[in-house]
């Protein structure tokens, strides 16, 4: 993927090659259940208009264009171990190739995967895809064709792969690469599972065995969802703490050996005893590179007048001013998303304009009735201090299934 700092100062009518460049939208994709959209984001009016839908054939995980933007990579899955139901789609990888005005058609057969591909990315040089798997944790690498096509996979062997990954990064010099292992809590008749964040060295697609780390060096209490870079340093969302980490980050891809700020990303210190399901979800670097958002996510339920409703957890975006000579985060927002589990969200490539997008519906106490808050695309306007303003919310229909992943081919 390009170097986003690189789009700080052009126009978001540069992102596609060739006669795309003239169009007035840019290409922002989301998907409900299986069905992926296309819509065309009008950056100044701050407006989505669904233009077009591909399907594929199960619910869609993740998805990440080439660094040309010609071709995007998009995984999905059934979400059942093994994909065990065949009628539900199994879990797959496709090639879409992108046209100028962001429509999407299949390039190349589908690649049958043997679990839930959780997160895919693409290496900076374009010539490999990386997949992560949460269960069992697991990374592959395919080799990208000179037709862009989805190639032979890599074989690897002796991975420290960690206990339940979420995401797969490689680092902007391409030579290592990142695997986000959140770990899981503790729970009825299982002790806690620990995260780490896996650092391997990255050669003509294989893989080996670099850094595991952890601020303890066990990573009981240290569960990473997200990470993102900063062009010296590396901000990682914890879920399972609602909390910011930041580790160092040097010119050949390495971490530093420990976290250099660990800090909470809540308004409310609380709010993770108070309200069952409290998380964190994405994190982004502002193209800018001073500010970082990140999203936490409360949909936890109680029982009302025999319904289930939101039980008062926290859905915000948390807005950081990073220092820029230690890379130290300062908490300066915690704005409402007006919506429940933000899973992802993309900032456009000018910096102007942060659009998040809320996973699911949910029932909510009203005074004495219950009403239900619909999932949407909510749309803040960034200013030059890096606050967010709300601008509105657009309702989507989730009845097919849930917003799972959305963005721009500029945005992990």
């Amino acid at each position: 993927m390009l170097n986003r700092r690189s789009f700080t100062t052009l126009a978001g009518v540069a992102l596609l090659p060739g006669a795309a460049r003239a169009q007035s939208t840019l290409p922002f994709y989301a998907s409900v259940g299986p069905s992926l959209t296309l819509y065309g984001l009008d950056v100044a009016a701050a407006a989505a208009t669904p233009k077009a839908s591909v399907a594929l054939p199960a619910n869609v995980q993740y998805a990440w264009p080439d660094p040309q933007h010609r071709f995007l990579y998009v995984t999905a899955s059934n979400n059942k171990p093994g994909g065990l139901d065949p009628d539900a789609g199994g879990h797959s990888v496709q090639a879409f190739r992108i046209a100028g005005d962001g429509a999407l058609t299949a390039h190349g057969p589908l690649v049958k995967l043997a679990a839930r591909p959780i997160h895919n990315t693409v290496d900076p040089s374009g010539r490999f895809l990386l997949i992560a798997y949460n269960q069992p944790s697991s990374i592959t690498v395919h080799r990208i064709a000179g037709d862009s096509m989805i190639g032979a996979e890599v074989p690897q062997a002796g991975l420290d792969t960690g206990i339940y990954a979420h995401q797969v990064r490689v680092t902007p010099s391409g030579q290592t690469v990142a695997l986000v292992t959140r770990g899981n809590d503790a729970r009825p008749g299982h002790a806690e599972d620990p995260g780490a964040l896996k650092i391997f060295r990255f050669e003509d697609g294989r893989l080996s065995n670099l850094q595991s780390l952890a601020p303890d060096g066990q990573g009981l209490g240290f569960g990473p969802r997200h990470l993102d870079f900063g062009k010296r340093h590396v901000f990682v969302s914890l879920e399972r703490e609602n909390s910011l980490c930041v580790y160092g980050l040097d010119s050949d891809g390495n971490f530093s050996a420990e976290p250099l700020f660990l800090k909470s990303a809540l308004t409310d210190p609380d709010a993770k005893s108070k309200y069952p399901g409290q998380t964190a979800g994405p994190i982004h670097v502002h193209p800018g590179g001073r500010f970082v958002y990140q999203s936490n996510r409360g949909s936890g339920t109680m029982d009302y007048d025999g319904h289930k409703v939101w039980n008062g957890g926290l859905n915000d975006i948390a807005v950081w001013r990073v220092d820029p000579a230690t890379g130290e985060p300062i908490r300066i927002q915690n704005i409402d998303a007006h919506g429940f589990e933000i899973r992802t969200f993309t900032i456009s490539p000018d910096g102007r304009l942060l659009i998040a997008a809320s996973q699911l519906g949910l029932p909510v106490r009203d005074g004495d009735t219950v009403k239900t808050v619909s999932a949407g695309l909510s749309f803040f306007r960034i200013g030059t201090d890096g606050r967010l303003t709300f601008l509105h919310k657009q309702d989507v229909d989730t009845s097919a299934g849930t917003q799972f992943w959305s963005g721009l081919l500029t945005m992990p």
